[in-house]
């Protein structure tokens, strides 16, 4: 059994979303597809045409995605664990928005297991 199968709460699965984005620029696209969540919402809200919204999942998984594939070379946490991904997508964002993804998870020996 593949230790993301193993995770059983949130807690348990940020720190493999941030070992599955080790690198800068994985991080960086990631940030860029999460804020682009965020314009297309705006876009939407202000313009009034709420099919952009259709746009979100083909835009920031594209870009997400990409990373994984041609950067990280990694599966996307998505497959396994969508909805622990998205909540771990904008905690990373938040947190380097304000400058402290950079400060590893503290993981434990039994998490390690």
């Amino acid at each position: 059994m593949s230790k993301q199968a193993k995770i059983t709460n949130f807690q348990d699965f940020w720190p493999y979303y941030v070992s599955a984005h080790s690198r800068a620029l994985t991080r960086l696209l990631h940030l860029t597809a999460t804020l682009s969540t965020w314009v297309l919402v705006a876009g939407a809200w202000t313009t009034h045409r709420w099919t952009l919204l259709l746009l979100i999942p083909v835009v920031a998984y594209g870009i997400a995605w990409f990373s994984h594939f041609f950067i990280e070379h990694n599966r996307p946490a998505t497959f396994g664990h969508p909805f622990y991904s998205l909540a771990a997508d904008y905690k990373m964002a938040g947190l380097m928005l304000i400058g402290r993804m950079d400060t590893p998870p503290i993981i434990t020996p039994e998490k390690m297991r």
